[in-house]
């Protein structure tokens, strides 16, 4: 493991074939489902996971890795032979995640150097700046050059959610401002985005099929992107949202994943996001 090395948390929502290809560590989150126990949860696919939730009235709930996981990690890349170690993190706006990552890599050898980035957005968005890491890493870029080249990322990173339901983020309590903004109709089909790091009110729709072309009619609306991908949590109505996307966006390439227990837990079965790297 020459050169640099790439951590990220599990709610980037990468595929396990992806992160292989692209040899990135994971370090996970926590997540509980009920009194089922965090050893067997922690392990699930996120197809698994779904299909728990929807067996069970029981409400997930995460907690962040602790430094000593990360340190772990950060370690076990230098043991291997990394010249340093870019990680990048879930939003700090609504984990702990990014603050256990800089404490683990504060309690290293100084010979372990170690670039935390908190990329200030979540699922395959968050994914996107560790695949950009990974290239460049695979490319022979250095510690420095890596870490600056994802942080100019963040701020060109857009993630758009159409959600089933506002109840599973409500109960949660990551909603930020949304609830001014939403109110009490929890019968609507709310849009929410991400924005600088926390989850906000973007729209109110009427129905499901509303939601879901609202959705690609912003994709439709952005300039050159320079990745594209959907994730889902489950979502039965999957297909006909990606048929709208292709209309919309009939050159990209879009990736395809499922919304794992980190996200997936705070937002609820059937949400839909939609994920940007503006070009």
């Amino acid at each position: 493991m020459p050169g640099i090395h790439v951590v990220t948390d599990n709610a980037a929502d990468l595929p396990p074939a992806l992160l292989a290809e692209s040899g990135v560590t994971v370090v996970p989150l926590d997540v509980r489902i009920g009194d089922l126990p965090a050893d067997e949860t922690r392990g699930y696919s996120a197809e698994r996971f779904w299909e728990v939730i929807e067996a069970t009235s029981a409400l997930a709930e995460t907690s962040a890795p602790s430094p000593g996981a990360f340190r772990a990690a950060f370690l076990d890349a230098a043991q291997a032979g990394a010249e340093g170690i870019v990680c990048v993190t879930i939003s700090s706006r609504i984990s702990a995640t990014y603050q256990a990552a800089v404490a683990g890599a504060a309690d290293l050898p100084s010979s372990v150097p170690v670039e935390v980035v908190d990329s200030r957005s979540v699922t395959l968005a968050e994914g996107f700046l560790v695949l950009e890491a990974a290239r460049r890493a695979g490319r022979g870029d250095g510690l420095e050059s890596v870490a600056s080249a994802v942080r100019d990322r963040v701020g060109k990173l857009k993630v758009v959610g159409a959600l089933d339901t506002l109840d599973t983020l409500r109960r949660g309590g990551r909603i930020g401002s949304a609830p001014a903004f939403f109110g009490s109709l929890l019968s609507i089909k709310p849009i929410v985005e991400m924005r600088d790091g926390v989850v906000e009110g973007e729209s109110r729709q009427r129905t499901r099929a509303r939601s879901l072309r609202y959705l690609a009619d912003v994709a439709a609306a952005q300039g050159p992107l320079a990745r594209l991908a959907v994730a889902h949590a489950a979502a039965r109505d999957l297909g006909d949202f990606l048929a709208l996307l292709h209309d919309a966006r009939p050159d990209d390439e879009i990736l395809v994943a499922h919304l794992g227990p980190v996200i997936g837990a705070h937002t609820g079965p059937g949400t839909i996001g939609l994920c940007m790297e503006l070009a």
